[in-house]
């Protein structure tokens, strides 16, 4: 074996490890009928693809006139960008309440007193069984709607705050069970090991379990924070000024461009993920490559009514 050989060696092994985490890693016959899937289905997608560019074209929907707002300098200004400000500013917000929410309760529920662990129980549970879109909306006008009833002046409630505070109920929840998860998933000889050299609990989360399961969290709490950001969209039941509500309801009822207005929010919201992925993938490298952890990787947690969470 070469020394290029050599060297590329430990590479090839930590790329088998890594799919062998996911899958068994695929036969010859597999790696066939794997290939002739992705024919099929890549070629059932550009038929699919043809028609409803076809359908586009005989609605008109390709027509310059309908494209033209968003070729001007006056409506990115003044509409789209606001409207993407709006959107990454609420869940910059809402993804750093939930982090910290998600931290809370998470340990919470790791706790050795009975009270504590109940309490971050209940509140995880009753917050992750509620659709966001209900959160935001009682957020802001359940306040106001009890003042009325009491005879009370009625306090508003800012969009933003509705928003952002349903964004972390919700999503801190879910994160909560990700860090409960990530920890649990450190070999428990990793802190008995952190006891027998004196440590206490306080140390040894900080200084032996944190530090691993973060790593091992990391693909979990991107995706909630994927998930958060696209629920940022759900402001609009409340009017909140977000992307949606900029470049999807006042362009497409401006200049009566509905669709095209559809396709350019969607690929904005595509490019934000992308970019947000990307960053995380970045991330999870860098710690694996700084510390070794023996935690297994954590899955995004299932929400209540998926077809696989349990009854």
């Amino acid at each position: 074996m070469s020394a290029i050989d050599a060297a590329r060696e430990p590479r090839r092994r930590r790329r088998t490890q890594a799919a062998s985490v996911l899958y068994d890693v695929p036969g010859p016959r597999a790696r066939i009928r794997n290939n002739i899937l992705t024919l099929v289905s890549l070629l059932v997608f550009a038929i699919i693809a043809y028609f409803v560019v076809r359908r586009m074209d005989a609605a008109g929907q390709w027509d310059a006139k309908l494209w033209e707002p968003f070729t001007r300098h006056d409506v990115w200004v003044n509409v789209i960008l606001p409207g993407l400000w709006g959107t990454l500013a609420v869940s910059a917000v809402a993804a750093v309440g939930a982090m910290i929410f998600g931290v809370v309760f998470g340990l919470g529920r790791l706790s050795d007193h009975r009270l504590f662990r109940w309490v971050s129980g209940a509140v995880v549970e009753f917050f992750r069984a509620i659709p966001v879109l209900l959160l935001i909306f009682f957020i802001q006008a359940g306040p106001a709607t009890i003042n009325i009833a009491f005879g009370r002046i009625p306090v508003p409630i800012p969009a933003f705050v509705a928003v952002a505070v349903g964004l972390i109920l919700y999503n801190g929840s879910v994160l909560a069970e990700v860090f409960r998860a990530g920890i649990n998933a450190v070999p428990r000889g990793q802190s008995e090991a952190a006891y027998s050299l004196g440590l206490r609990k306080g140390g040894v989360m900080r200084l032996i379990l944190l530090p691993q399961a973060v790593t091992a969290m990391m693909p979990a709490i991107v995706s909630q924070l994927v998930i958060l950001l696209k629920d940022s969209a759900l402001g609009w039941i409340i009017s909140y000024p977000d992307l949606l509500n900029a470049a999807f309801r006042q362009v497409g009822a401006n200049f009566g461009n509905p669709l095209p207005a559809a396709i350019v929010v969607a690929a904005m919201y595509i490019v934000i993920n992308l970019a947000l992925s990307y960053l995380a993938n970045w991330l999870e490298r860098r710690n694996r490559r700084s510390r070794r952890t023996s935690a297994r990787t954590v899955a995004a947690p299932l929400q209540p009514g998926d077809p696989a969470a349990p009854i």
